[in-house]
């Protein structure tokens, strides 16, 4: 997993610097996720990674999926995937690319997953908090899990608040058998 994330590094910060010098970084959010929806077809990818079909022709049936909705920059862009047969790196790449979006754009996606649904006032001042803590605009994600027992579990990137009781049972546990 960790190479495909390095391979598709270069390929998400070259198209985040493109966009954000063309001031389109909404735009090339809609067409990665277009091209990325097209490449996990199964048809898609019984083509591509079959030898018996040309490149060239790989390529322009690609591009003839895509349409219109596609830039000059887009379409070289899934050229330049095609013939470095990366396709298979969309989704790595798509994820760094909103990654690097988000940060130039101060904002911060957070889940937020809790043992019983939060009513909107509570989300409400815990997108407040946050903000606060993080300096970004937040954009909360609520999910439930009956497993938590009780409490919240925040994941923002790679921050983790664990507020949870099975997560303040299991610190517990671990403090007690020392």
């Amino acid at each position: 997993m960790a190479e495909k994330q390095t391979l598709a590094r270069p390929y998400a910060e070259a198209v985040f610097e493109l966009a954000q010098a063309r001031s389109a970084l909404k735009p090339w959010s809609e067409m990665l996720a277009l091209v990325t929806a097209i490449a996990a077809d199964e048809n898609i990818q019984r083509l591509a990674s079959d030898p018996r079909v040309d490149r060239a022709r790989f390529r322009d049936l690609f591009l003839d999926v895509c349409g219109k909705h596609l830039d000059e920059a887009g379409a070289n862009f899934v050229r330049l995937l095609v013939e470095n047969r990366r396709l298979n790196l969309l989704p790595e790449i798509v994820a760094q690319y909103e990654s690097l979006k988000a940060d130039a754009e101060a904002r911060v996606e957070v889940t937020v997953t809790s043992a019983f649904t939060l009513e909107p006032e509570q989300l409400k001042s815990l997108s407040a908090a946050l903000k606060r803590k993080l300096g970004r605009e937040v954009i909360i994600t609520a999910q439930l899990d009956k497993t938590l027992m009780g409490g919240i579990v925040i994941r923002a990137g790679d921050l983790v608040i664990d507020g949870s009781v099975r997560g303040r049972l299991a610190d517990l546990a671990t403090h007690m058998s020392y």
